[in-house]
């Protein structure tokens, strides 16, 4: 399905977004997570993504997406944002 989105004649309009989330919920888990930072936040995403369960209650999300100009964009993320308007229109 993406790739029919892709060959139609629209251009396709690319942008930097600068996105922000704000997520506060309860939860069940081992101590030992709770000391690993990245392996927390992957345990917290997995949960949030599932839904709430007897390990997991949700009490707020927010998110704010904002469009950014391009030179606040990383030098590694406009040079992707070039090729992405360079692909040929099918």
């Amino acid at each position: 399905m993406a790739s029919s989105a892709r060959k139609s004649s629209i251009p396709t309009r690319v942008s930097v977004y600068e996105c922000e989330i704000t997520l506060k919920f309860r939860f069940l888990e081992e101590n030992q997570v709770i000391n690993n930072r990245d392996q927390l936040l992957e345990v917290l995403m997995d949960a949030f993504s599932y839904g709430n369960d007897e390990f997991f209650e949700a009490l707020d999300s927010q998110v704010r997406v904002v469009e950014v100009p391009e030179v606040e964009a990383s030098p590694l993320m406009r040079r992707q944002l070039i090729r992405l308007r360079n692909l040929p229109a099918d």
